[in-house]
């Protein structure tokens, strides 16, 4: 069973050894040592290699335990026969944490599994947390540690940021750390743990709740290993911090493959489905959905209600973000009798065309500068009767100038969740792009925007009540 484990050993070593290192172009444990020696913070870089005494410019040692110093953390990159001496030598050694990214283990059948329980045992019994076997290895933004066995030509970084992602597979989340660096979306911490020795799902949750750098955690999981307490801690978690979790082996060959792919007893999606919510885990069924959820939910406030307003240049982008307000299960925000008035009173003033609509969603029409939107996100969010805005920007309009950055950022102050839809290119991904910086979360489409926003008022009705209510029913 699962116990708690200190894992800053892990995410913040003094010391790496890296057992299996290599100079060879291609070898895994060769581009394990260049990302260590060209990103890490630290210095204190020890490849293992029993036949050469010097790995890509550091002094090499032939085993762990004849290196003169205490090593925090070890990386193992060799054969699966031989792991379990590894580890038995990294106990002698007084190695803190592990991190196995060997294959061929638990995952490979029964002769796999008795290798995998046998370092369980070391591990245990010597109070060693082990990450893996079968990984890719931890990256964190902080202090640019990266035991990724990807070569960095190959391999994107994210820069820091808040969202914390977790991934049972370590090939998604090769690709999610691509994505997510190419899409200029910042992380705090990257775990790909593959077969779960000894540290499990529920492990990391206990540990980033405690993450002053994480403010959202996001999961990839096929399946989990101690289910009363993974809902246990997620539950505790949730109450403190979010959780976003793409499920997959939601069909019965899903689950085969998981089962053939890490050696996870994926389980019913119903029962899975039920359990999430009642431990307040927000559920993704895609990857551009879950970090549009993790956008939201890390750059925004909690909503106080689900009454939504919409302020847009473009009206049937306008009807679009409507419709996804209703399939959500959100209510369009009705206005007070005031707001009503000040739009009145500013038509009269020419500040806004008699044409426009303040009917909710606010049409302010195609040639709206940054100033008309300014008044009208004001107006709205100084509405009681409203609880989260959406704004849509059509930036093709020679109207829209690169400063309505500041004017949306500026609303910041009402304490109200925001998010922008602003679709299009080169020009609308700039403006997109200082927003995010601003913390200020943008989608290309009105249905992604009020999805995330679904999402995180349904997060904040947890949050406030204690219970967790999916607002619309999704298309498996």
């Amino acid at each position: 069973m699962s116990k708690s484990w200190n894992l800053d050993p892990i995410f913040y070593p003094k010391s790496v050894a890296v057992i299996g290192a290599s100079d060879v172009p291609g070898k895994v444990g060769t581009a394990i040592v260049i990302n260590l020696r060209d990103l890490w913070s630290g210095e204190r870089i020890y490849p293992i290699n029993p036949r050469k005494p010097e790995i890509l410019g550091i002094k090499a040692y032939k085993s762990v335990k004849d290196v003169p110093d205490e090593i925090d953390l070890a990386v193992i990159a060799v054969p699966a026969r031989i792991v379990p001496n590894v580890v038995k030598e990294c106990a002698e050694k007084g190695v803190k944490g592990v991190i196995i990214i060997s294959a061929g283990f638990s995952e490979t059948g029964e002769e796999g599994a008795k290798l995998e329980e046998e370092i369980r045992k070391i591990a245990n019994d010597n109070g060693i947390p082990v990450i893996g076997p079968n990984c890719l290895g931890v990256y964190n933004s902080e202090n640019k540690l990266a035991t990724i066995f990807n070569p960095p030509d190959r391999q994107g970084f994210p820069k820091r940021g808040s969202i914390a992602f977790l991934s049972q597979s370590g090939a998604f989340g090769a690709a999610v750390l691509d994505w997510l660096a190419e899409n200029r979306i910042g992380m705090s911490k990257f775990v790909s743990y593959g077969n779960k020795c000894n540290v499990y799902e529920e492990d990391f949750l206990e540990y980033l709740a405690e993450d002053s750098a994480t403010r959202v955690i996001t999961m990839y999981i096929e399946g989990v290993s101690h289910g009363k307490r993974f809902l246990e801690v997620a539950k505790r978690v949730s109450m403190k911090k979010p959780i976003v979790v793409l499920k997959s082996g939601r069909s019965s060959r899903g689950a085969r493959a998981a089962s053939l792919h890490t050696g996870s007893l994926a389980g019913s999606d119903e029962v899975y489905d039920g359990a999430f919510k009642q431990a307040g885990i927000i559920r993704a069924y895609s990857m551009e959905q879950l970090f549009n959820y993790a956008k939201m939910l890390s750059m925004q406030p909690l909503a106080r209600g689900d009454r939504v307003a919409i302020v847009t240049n473009g009206g049937g982008a306008g009807v679009m973000a409507t419709d996804a307000v209703e399939v959500n299960g959100l209510k369009m925000a009705e206005f007070t009798d005031e707001t009503k008035k000040k739009f009145r009173e500013a038509i009269e003033k020419g500040v806004f065309s008699e044409h426009m609509s303040y009917a909710n969603p606010i049409d302010i029409l195609g040639d709206a500068p940054p100033e008309r939107y300014e008044v009208a996100m004001r107006y709205v969010l100084e509405d009681e009767n409203v609880d989260a805005l959406i704004v849509i920007i059509i930036a093709q309009s020679p109207a829209i100038r690169e400063d309505i950055v500041e004017k949306i950022s500026s609303m910041k102050v009402f304490g109200k969740p925001i998010a922008v839809v602003i679709p299009g290119g080169s020009f609308a991904k700039r403006i997109a792009r200082k927003l995010e910086e601003n913390e200020i979360p943008t989608y290309e489409t009105p249905e992604d925007a009020v999805d995330a926003m679904a999402a995180l008022i349904r997060y904040s009705k947890f949050r406030s009540e204690g219970c967790f209510v999916d607002g619309k029913k999704r298309k498996v």
